[in-house]
């Protein structure tokens, strides 16, 4: 097993124990679903944020990126553990985080953190449905002139990102789908 497999197998685990809920949940979009995954319980943890750390440094191992980003709340631990991780391993990254709205005082930005135009970056997301908080991160950064060159995401729900992201041409790759991890609970029970 290679040290991605055993990270992924890791983080799976600590999916299912820490962050995967059942019961009768009403999404963002007002959707109903028998289940929940609370990807903050598992990205605010030190052993969750580590391991996520790790596998998406492997994943973009050798790709030419410059900055990490995503949307608030969800990507704000994931950026703020990859950025760690990444400096003690003397990889040279930045951070920014996109606002859900404009500020409407000081500098009224949308975009907080490092960013600069021409910046190749990494978008990160604990869990996608549709794609649609990180396609309006993916507007903040490209009106300040920054390149998405791909997207990682922890958990793709399969309810559209991938198919909002593919005419658009932004590389996704989700960690896991919703489909791996019902397979792992029910495996497990």
């Amino acid at each position: 097993m290679s040290r991605l497999d055993a990270d992924k197998a890791r983080l799976l685990d600590l999916i299912r124990r820490d962050a995967f809920k059942t019961g009768e949940f009403t999404r963002a979009s007002g959707a109903k679903s028998n289940y929940y995954i609370d990807g903050r319980l598992l990205t605010l943890s030190s052993d969750g944020a580590c391991v996520l750390a790790e596998i998406i440094l492997q994943m973009i191992e050798g790709e030419a990126i410059d900055a990490v980003g995503g949307m608030t709340l969800g990507a704000d631990p994931i950026i703020g553990a990859v950025l760690a991780l990444a400096g003690t391993r003397g990889r040279k990254l930045k951070g920014f985080i996109c606002r859900k709205e404009r500020k409407e005082h000081g500098t009224g930005r949308l975009v907080e953190g490092n960013l600069a135009s021409g910046d190749r970056v990494l978008m990160v997301e604990d869990v996608v449905t549709s794609g649609g908080s990180t396609l309006r991160a993916i507007e903040a950064v490209e009106e300040l002139g920054g390149r998405v060159v791909r997207i990682i995401a922890m958990v793709d729900r399969l309810a559209g990102a991938a198919e909002a992201f593919a005419p658009r041409g932004y590389k996704f790759t989700p960690i896991f789908t919703v489909r791996d991890l019902l397979e792992s609970v029910r495996s497990k029970q």
